[in-house]
C-alpha cells in the first residue's frame, strides 16, 4: 500500500508540475496595408475564464505572460478595423510565442458597429489576393500527414494541387507541370529551393531546402494571382522568413536517422530590438538506405539559412537574409549483367548541386499610410551531372555531361499607399540581370559520339513592372485591378498582362469572387541558347508561353474551424513553344535537358 501511495503521489506531483508550465506570448499588431503599428489594439484569448488579454503600447507591441502551455485561439480588435481571429496557436514550454498580426481597416462606417471574424490560415498575407490564395503556416507542415515539414508537400493537400510522386516534391497545380511554379523568398525570385532539384521533374526535388525553424506564414497561389507576381504559369509560393527572438536567446538541436538540425536565435541588441536567426542542417541518408529509392541511397546534403533583423527607428527596418544548399548523389549500375532488367540498371550517375540566395531588405513607413519596401539580392544555382551507360560488364560509354551555372542579380522596390480605407495601391518594379555559363553534351546514337548542345556564357536582362489597386466599391463589393509588364532582352519580347478580380460579400460568413489574369513564363535559358545543329541558337526568338486564367469562387464559413471553398477554373493556353507538324510541346516538359527541335509559338 505504501508503494502504491508513493507512486500515486509522484504521478500527481508530476501532473501538477506539468500544469504549471507557462510561456510568454508577445508580438506586434499593425495595419494590414501600411504596416503601421496600432497603439491601443486589444488582444484576448478566446474562451479564457477569467478573461486573459491586453492592449498594445505606442509601438503596437503587446505581451501576455504566464500563459499555460496548450493550444489557443486569439482575437484582435481595434476601433475602425475588422475583428480578426487567429486560431490554434500552439504554446509550448521551450520557446516564446511571437505573433506579428496585421488587421484590415474597415472600408465602411455603420450606425451599428458590426465586426467580421477572419482566420489567418484562409486569408493570404498579401491583401491584393481575392481568389485561389491561402496563407500557409509552418505549424501546419508538421501536422499534415505526409507533410515532412516540407511546404511543397503540404501544398499538395490543397484542392486542385497534386504532388509529382512520393520521391519528388514537385507541385502540380490544376494540371500544369511543376516547372510552372514561381518560388519567391522574401519577395525575390529564387531557384527551385530543393535538394536534388530537377532530376525527377523540372520544378521539383527530393526534399525541401527550407527548414521549418526559419519560416513565417507564407502565401500559396493557384491561379489568377495579383499583378505583383510575374513569370509564372501555374502557381506562386511566396515564402517569408520569420524574425528571431529579440529578447531571449533560444537554441535547439534535433538528431534523427536523417542527420542533425541546429537552430539558434536571440537578440543582437536589446536597445534596438535587433535579432538573429540561424539554422543549419546536415543530412546523410546512409542509415535509411534499405528503404530508399535507388537515386536517393547515396544522397548527402546540407543547408544553411539565416536572417538578421535591424530596426533603425526613423531610418526604417533593415534585414539581411540568406539560404544556401549543397548536395551530392550517386548511383551505380548493377555489376552483374544478368540482373539487368531496365535501362536504369545499366546507368552510372553522379551529381553535385548547389543553390543559394542572399539579400538585404529595407522597409520604411512614411506617415501612417505609405510603405516603401526595397530588396537587393543575388540568387543562383550550379549543377554538375555526369552519366555513363554500361554496354557490357567491361564496356562503358559516356551518356550525358551537364554543367549549368546561373546567377541572378535582382533589385525590387515597391510603394504601398493607402489613399483611404477604401483604396490601397501597390506599384513597383523588378530589375534582373541574368548570368549564365552552360556546357551540355549528350551521346548521339547516329554519330556514335558525344555531341555538344549548349556551350555558352553571357548575360541578359529581365525587366518587370507592376501596379495594382484594391478598392472597396460598395459595402459588400471589392475590386482588385492591376497590370504586369515584362521585357526579356534575350528574345526581345515585351508582354502586358492585365489582372482583375471582384469579391462580393454575400454575408459575414460567405462570399463570391470572380477573377481573370493573363500570365506568361519564360523557358529555361538552355532552350533559348541550344545550338545542336551549328553555331546559331535554334530558339533564341521564342516568346514566353502564355495563359488566360478564369476563376469563379464560392467561400463559406461553416463553423469556427471549418469552411467550404468551391472554385470552378478555366485555363486557356496559347503561344506554347511547339515543334511544327508534331504533338511535341514544352507545356508538359518534365526533365528533358537536350532540346534538339526547332520550336515556334502556337
Amino acid at each position: 500500500m505504501k508503494r502504491t501511495a508513493l507512486i500515486s503521489i509522484t504521478i500527481l506531483t508530476a501532473l501538477s508540475s506539468f500544469a504549471q508550465l507557462t510561456q510568454t506570448v508577445r508580438g506586434t499588431i499593425t495595419d494590414q496595408d501600411s504596416e503601421a503599428p496600432l497603439p491601443g489594439a486589444t488582444i484576448i484569448i478566446l474562451n479564457s475564464d477569467p478573461l486573459i488579454g491586453t492592449t498594445t503600447d505606442m509601438d503596437g507591441n503587446f505581451r501576455l505572460e504566464n500563459i499555460a502551455v496548450g493550444r489557443y485561439d486569439f482575437q484582435v480588435s481595434y476601433i475602425g478595423y475588422e475583428l480578426k481571429v487567429i486560431r490554434e496557436v500552439i504554446i509550448g514550454s521551450g520557446k516564446e510565442v511571437i505573433l506579428n498580426i496585421s488587421v484590415r481597416e474597415s472600408s465602411v462606417v455603420l450606425d451599428e458597429f458590426v465586426v467580421k471574424a477572419e482566420d489567418n490560415k484562409n486569408t493570404p498575407v498579401n491583401t491584393m489576393a481575392m481568389v485561389s490564395a491561402r496563407s500557409l503556416s509552418v505549424e501546419e507542415a508538421s501536422r499534415y500527414a505526409g507533410g515532412f515539414d516540407d511546404p511543397a508537400r503540404l501544398a499538395s493537400s490543397f484542392a486542385g494541387v497534386a504532388s509529382n510522386s512520393f520521391q519528388d516534391n514537385g507541385i502540380i497545380v490544376r494540371g500544369n507541370a511543376p516547372k510552372g511554379m514561381l518560388w519567391q523568398l522574401e519577395g525575390i525570385q529564387i531557384p527551385n529551393p530543393t535538394h536534388l532539384p530537377n532530376l525527377q521533374a523540372f520544378g521539383g526535388g527530393a526534399v525541401t531546402a527550407l527548414s521549418s525553424n526559419m519560416l513565417a506564414n507564407s502565401d500559396f497561389y493557384t491561379g489568377a494571382f495579383p499583378a505583383e507576381y510575374g513569370n509564372a504559369m501555374s502557381g506562386v509560393f511566396d515564402v517569408r522568413l520569420r524574425n528571431g527572438n529579440d529578447e531571449h536567446h533560444e537554441h535547439s538541436v534535433q538528431i534523427g536517422l536523417q542527420g542533425i538540425d541546429l537552430a539558434s536565435e536571440g537578440p543582437l541588441s536589446r536597445k534596438s530590438n535587433a535579432s538573429y536567426l540561424i539554422n543549419f542542417r546536415y543530412m546523410n541518408y546512409e542509415l535509411l538506405r534499405p528503404m530508399l529509392p535507388e537515386e536517393m541511397k547515396a544522397l548527402q546534403y546540407h543547408d544553411l539559412a539565416f536572417k538578421f533583423n535591424f530596426p533603425a527607428r526613423k531610418a526604417g527596418i533593415f534585414s539581411v537574409w540568406a539560404l544556401g544548399a549543397q548536395d551530392f548523389t550517386r548511383s551505380d549500375a548493377k555489376e552483374d549483367p544478368e540482373t539487368w532488367e531496365y535501362e536504369k540498371d545499366q546507368i552510372n550517375f553522379s551529381g553535385r548541386f548547389s543553390m543559394g540566395a542572399i539579400g538585404i531588405n529595407h522597409k520604411k513607413i512614411l506617415g501612417v499610410n505609405t510603405l516603401i519596401n526595397s530588396t537587393l539580392a543575388i540568387a543562383g544555382s550550379e549543377n554538375d551531372l555526369d552519366q555513363s551507360f554500361c554496354m557490357s560488364q567491361d564496356l562503358v560509354r559516356p551518356d550525358q555531361q551537364l554543367y549549368m551555372k546561373n546567377r541572378q542579380y535582382s533589385f525590387k522596390s515597391y510603394i504601398n499607399h493607402k489613399f483611404s480605407p477604401r483604396h490601397t495601391n501597390r506599384t513597383g518594379f523588378i530589375l534582373n540581370r541574368m548570368e549564365y555559363d552552360l556546357d551540355m553534351d549528350h551521346y548521339d546514337m547516329g554519330k556514335l559520339a558525344m555531341v555538344n548542345f549548349v556551350n555558352s556564357m553571357g548575360h541578359t536582362y529581365l525587366y518587370q513592372f507592376f501596379t495594382q489597386s484594391n478598392i472597396a466599391l460598395t459595402k459588400r463589393l471589392d475590386l482588385n485591378a492591376g497590370a504586369y509588364f515584362q521585357y526579356f532582352q534575350l528574345s526581345g519580347v515585351f508582354t502586358i498582362e492585365p489582372r482583375v478580380s471582384l469579391k462580393y460579400n454575400i454575408s459575414p460568413l460567405s462570399s463570391m469572387s470572380l477573377a481573370y489574369g493573363k500570365h506568361s513564363q519564360l523557358e529555361m535559358l538552355n532552350i533559348y541558347l541550344a545550338t545542336p545543329a551549328g553555331n546559331e541558337p535554334l530558339n533564341n526568338n521564342l516568346s514566353p508561353a502564355k495563359a488566360h486564367h478564369f476563376v469563379l469562387s464560392y467561400n463559406r464559413q461553416i463553423t469556427d474551424n471549418s469552411r467550404i471553398i468551391v472554385e470552378p477554373y478555366y485555363q486557356l493556353l496559347y503561344d506554347i513553344p511547339v515543334e511544327t507538324g508534331t504533338s511535341y510541346s514544352l507545356i508538359n516538359l518534365e526533365n528533358e535537358w537536350f532540346i534538339t527541335q526547332k520550336l515556334v509559338n502556337e
